[in-house]
């Protein structure tokens, strides 16, 4: 059965070794709805094969990621399976089979070159026009490998222990060529391909061997990866040739890359220039290195899917918000772009934006919950909290934002803004905001309606524009000129404390 008959499988394949970029997520986002699309399956599997690079925590830091944005794999170290185990470096006798059958086959072989010989090497054969030698084609006549050594020297050395690896041996004068379902046929001249290494001197197989190895033995027919591994497409066409037969090769996806304001976006750039780069938070055991995340930043989950799917990829239409079901409804892999997409952190904040706008109070619950609770807010009626929600939600751009527009639902403002009441502050003013306590006081039905309704005749009877006394009382109330309706507001605060505020306001606007 050919790839193209059989059930869709995909996979997304990470090394643990620190933080989830946002641009391995959207390769994640489009693997997993491709998947979906095609009533397929999506994959996670650890390539942890660089043990060197191991990162403590960071295998477990890529799951909580995917659970956030709501990408959960059908299989994983995690989930299990049934073409485990999932973490290479459980499959290691597995990938030295396959380095042995390349050999006997011809397409492989030992090399024994020690770092200071691979080092002089490089000096030897640096040149003008070839300022970085590669261990190729013409280079390899020259090495200390299978290909220059006697049978019985490759022996003894084997036998002895002496460290090797297994480099492929790249074909000369061959023109290499697949197709790619965003940028069409790709080929490549065998002669600037490097021997790469695949199998390491600790028994542990590179990428390009284990790529190969697991996407066959778990089936997959779709790989989805970033366009900066295109360079090594022809190492990996090879191998499947030699191995498996290219009609069992999965169909390849180079994704665009992401950009920053000055090339590849980087998490340097997030640094530089004050926005997220990561999922979540990650701080780097090894140096203690944090990098600011999406979700700790104050975006939705929701926002964050649906702004990397527009990142590279568009419906053919002027819808811009998507709910992830409608993404998998309308994704398909021939309207991904095949340049990349600029990374604008402003239409970014606008996804947030709406997001939060379009979301009722029960979905923003948890997350202002969680806001109000850090910064000493925790007594809060649930109910009560809905509504400020409602009220405030149009005013946010990220979900830390609630704070600031709505602190003081819950506690008086511990300062206002006396000097935007200063110069325009007068006696007639204050007279009127002394009687207008007093009005308060007798009401007996404290809603919305009386509380403007009496705020209103009585500015009439003082023969004052309530538009003049509404940002006064805003800023009496709110601490300064935010927040929804001023009699919203007053009725949510409650008789008392909307009379306190008036009251504890006045002095400190008539302080010279």
């Amino acid at each position: 059965m050919s790839i193209s008959q059989r059930k869709v499988r995909v996979r997304f394949a990470p090394s643990p070794t620190g933080g989830l970029h946002l641009g391995g997520v959207r390769t994640v986002l489009y693997n997993y709805l491709f998947a979906k699309k095609n009533g397929g399956e999506f994959i996670l599997r650890i390539e942890d094969t660089d043990q060197t690079r191991f990162v403590e925590g960071a295998e477990q830091y890529i799951y909580d990621c995917l659970a956030w944005c709501g990408l959960e794999p059908d299989e994983s170290p995690k989930h299990g399976g049934n073409y485990g185990p999932y973490r290479q470096s459980e499959r290691k006798v597995t990938y030295k089979k396959y380095a042995e059958e390349l050999i006997s086959k011809g397409h492989a072989y030992y090399a024994f070159d020690t770092t200071e010989e691979l080092e002089k090497m490089r000096i030897a054969f640096k040149t003008e026009s070839n300022p970085s030698p590669q261990y190729d084609a013409t280079i390899r006549k020259s090495m200390k490998n299978s290909l220059t050594l006697s049978p019985d020297e490759v022996n003894n050395l084997l036998q002895s222990g002496t460290p090797y690896v297994v480099r492929i041996k790249m074909p000369e004068n061959e023109t290499i060529s697949f197709v790619d379902m965003i940028h069409e046929e790709v080929s490549f001249d065998s002669n600037v391909v490097d021997d790469k290494v695949l199998l390491k001197a600790d028994g542990m197989p590179t990428y390009h061997l284990a790529v190969v190895v697991d996407d066959y033995l778990m089936k997959i027919t779709h790989a989805f990866r970033g366009e900066e591994w295109l360079s090594s497409a022809p190492v990996h066409v090879l191998l499947w040739k030699y191995l498996f037969g290219l009609d069992n090769m999965p169909q390849w996806a180079h994704l665009p890359l992401i950009l920053g304001p000055s090339g590849k976006l980087s998490k340097r750039d997030g640094a530089k220039y004050g926005f997220p780069v990561f999922a979540m938070n990650w701080t780097d055991p090894r140096n203690n290195e944090f990098t600011e995340g999406f979700k700790e930043k104050g975006f939705l989950p929701e926002a964050f899917v649906n702004l990397l799917a527009m990142l590279g990829w568009n419906s053919g239409t002027e819808q811009e918000l998507f709910s992830l079901e409608e993404l998998v409804q309308h994704f398909s892999i021939e309207r991904v772009h095949k340049s990349g997409a600029k990374f604008d952190y402003e239409k970014a904040k606008w996804f947030n934006h709406e997001w939060i706008k379009n979301s009722s109070a029960d979905q923003l619950f948890d997350g202002v919950k969680n806001v109000l609770s850090s910064k000493g807010i925790s007594q809060i009626e649930e109910d009560y909290l809905k509504q400020v929600i409602e009220l405030v939600k149009e005013r946010c751009t990220l979900v830390s934002d609630f704070f600031e527009q709505s602190a003081y639902f819950f506690r008086t403002p511990e300062s206002i803004d006396v000097d935007a009441l200063k110069p325009k502050w007068n006696e007639q003013k204050r007279l009127f905001f002394e009687q207008y306590c007093l009005h308060l006081q007798q009401l007996n039905d404290w809603n919305v309606s009386e509380i403007e309704s009496t705020f209103k005749n009585l500015a009439t009877e003082m023969a004052i524009k309530p538009g003049e006394l509404q940002l006064p009382m805003r800023i009496m109330l709110v601490g300064g000129k935010f927040g929804p309706a001023v009699f919203d507001i007053a009725f949510h605060i409650g008789k008392e404390n909307t009379i306190n505020r008036i009251h504890s306001a006045i002095p400190k606007i008539e302080t010279p």
